[in-house]
């Protein structure tokens, strides 16, 4: 394994390229202590103290840290290690580390976010939001079925009233091209059509 390359990315810190493959970021003191220079050969067991020890340390490190301040998803915690260039074996080592510990825990986010935004989210922009940070479909799905068994639900309708009220709309006075501009922002903000038609009743806005 012959290091074709080492590039500066901050002061600090150094890109190593391995074989014409970029393999992993060290700090320069690193550099220094595994004695890795451009054009010479790397050895098996400093690769494999880097790859094996040093990394999927600090990236475990790096995990908790970001979790002392809030939680995250899995694929919010595998972004973030992947912008700081650990390599994908040590990146999956310290998730897979976090949620043996339920450091980390797609389930119980996805819960915990719904229960929070029920009150003021469509179920299909908490649907959404919950896709974006990727968390999986059939996940989500479990977390709304536990809350309804819970009592945890939503009133949709309520919700359209206060967005309504919010936005001085006065159904009764209000212009047909009024009424289909509410319509659309309703839409977007994720509440369906059946109910946003229930709520302005105007059976024909939708049309």
């Amino acid at each position: 394994m012959i290091i074709t390359q080492i590039c500066d990315i901050s002061r600090s810190r150094s890109r190593i390229d391995i074989d014409g493959q970029s393999a992993f970021v060290l700090y320069k003191g690193e550099l220094r202590r595994f004695h890795l220079r451009e054009g010479q050969e790397i050895s098996v067991g400093s690769y494999q103290e880097i790859m094996t020890d040093l990394l999927p340390k600090r990236a475990k490190l790096r995990c908790m840290n970001l979790l002392q301040s809030r939680d995250y998803t899995r694929k919010q915690l595998m972004d973030k290690l992947l912008q700081g260039d650990y390599p994908q074996e040590c990146i999956d080592e310290a998730i897979a580390y976090m949620e043996s510990y339920g450091y980390v825990d797609d389930f119980r986010y996805a819960k915990n976010f719904i229960e929070y935004h029920i009150g003021n989210k469509s179920r299909r922009r908490i649907e959404t939001d919950l896709l974006r940070k990727g968390i999986q479909r059939d996940l989500i799905q479990r977390a709304f079925e536990e809350l309804d068994l819970l009592g945890v639900e939503q009133d949709e309708a309520a919700m359209i009233s206060g967005l309504l009220r919010k936005k001085k709309f006065c159904i009764e006075t209000a212009t047909r091209q009024e009424q289909q501009k509410m319509f659309g922002y309703l839409y977007r903000r994720g509440f369906g059509t059946d109910a946003i038609t229930k709520a302005l009743s105007l059976d024909s806005v939708a049309n």
